[in-house]
């Protein structure tokens, strides 16, 4: 991820004064590019606690960690709700102190009581994001409106994908009128068999960067992560962005505090930190994922907001999200797991990966 762009506002951290670190250092664990440096040094500034970055690229890879670690060596951590459920599961996450987070009430509710931590006892969600179709329909005969256009003839070798497994068998599973989180191994190798079909038209698969690819040509169309939507439409208004009519999953991505943290005082203060609506605004203007902060909302550059704010419409007196049916990727039975992962498997040799 890389920061767009937004304007610098002096924030005070009074609410910070009077911080007594267990330690002068306060060690986060999460992927690169979460947390713009600025954040990280008005921290330092006016705590004397340093902020260390630690990154990982897989949430697996994380969670071994911890568990190796027995819930120490870490202060915060940020990664996918789905991992988090068993962090918080295996005893690996500590109760948060509400007392030392004020602003807690600016998270919106719709992101709160989640599956992963239902009394929103260990986690604040830190953005959200969606599996959104960009497509340049300048060089395109026909007009995309869901993933089952994907199979259209005339797309040719110009389609991007993620490379997230659950993401994108979870997407073939829609157009056959299943969801994300499927449990039977049958109806998960039909979508196997036809999850094959869409290997010709392939000519990327990668988690990061698809961005990038779709506005330098190389591909037409793309299945990609919130902030890369964001980038691409940003840079190139004339690329069009689709709600797939089959449906959608949805991620949100909570930071908890591991249960042994060396330095869980700071961790919480920290955390305080980027609730308050400014820096909110500043963090999500750089994340470029969804803002799960209300109070941070009317901060957000208006240029930006039609990407980083859930977008809604009135439809029969009622607000509603514009994207229609969505799931949250939950976690599955070992059996749909191993299912899941021998389709995928099967995709990828038909890719020669």
């Amino acid at each position: 991820m890389k920061k767009v762009g937004f304007c610098v506002v002096l924030l005070s951290l009074v609410s910070l004064v009077g911080l007594s670190a267990q330690s002068n250092q306060l060690v986060i664990y999460t992927w690169e590019g979460m947390i713009p440096q600025e954040i990280f040094d008005d921290f330092t500034r006016e705590t004397g606690v340093e902020v260390v970055l630690k990154t990982f690229e897989f949430n697996e890879e994380m969670l071994v960690e911890l568990e190796m670690a027995d819930g120490a060596g870490y202060d915060l951590v940020i990664a996918d709700d789905y991992i988090v459920e068993f962090a918080i599961m295996e005893g690996l996450a500590r109760k948060l102190d509400r007392k030392l987070l004020p602003n807690l009430k600016n998270v919106n509710p719709f992101y709160q009581h989640q599956f992963y931590d239902p009394a929103d006892e260990y986690t604040v969600p830190y953005g959200a994001g969606i599996q959104t179709i960009v497509y340049n329909p300048a060089k395109l005969n026909f007009e995309i409106k869901g993933y089952s256009d994907f199979f259209n003839s005339a797309l040719g070798k110009r389609l991007g994908i993620t490379a997230n497994y659950r993401v994108i068998n979870g997407m073939i599973l829609k157009t056959l009128g299943s969801g994300y989180n499927e449990m039977d191994p049958r109806v998960i190798n039909a979508a196997g068999e036809k999850l094959l079909q869409l290997a010709p038209k392939i000519a990327a698969i990668q988690e990061v960067d698809l961005d990038k690819l779709i506005l330098a040509g190389d591909i037409d169309v793309a299945l990609m992560y919130t902030d890369q939507v964001f980038k691409s439409l940003i840079r190139n208004p004339n690329l069009k962005m689709v709600y797939p009519k089959e449906g959608i999953g949805f991620g949100i991505m909570p930071a908890f505090i591991p249960v042994n943290a060396p330095n869980s005082q700071a961790a919480h203060w920290f955390l305080n930190a980027i609730m308050e609506p400014r820096r909110g605004a500043r963090c999500f203007e750089y994340l470029g994922y969804y803002c799960t902060f209300s109070a941070s909302e009317s901060y957000i550059n208006p240029d930006y907001r039609p990407f980083l704010l859930l977008p809604t419409e009135e439809r029969n007196g009622r607000t509603v999200n514009k994207f229609g049916n969505y799931e949250l990727v939950m976690n599955l039975s070992e059996e749909a797991e191993a299912a899941h992962s021998r389709i995928w498997e099967n995709f990828n040799a038909a890719l020669g990966r």
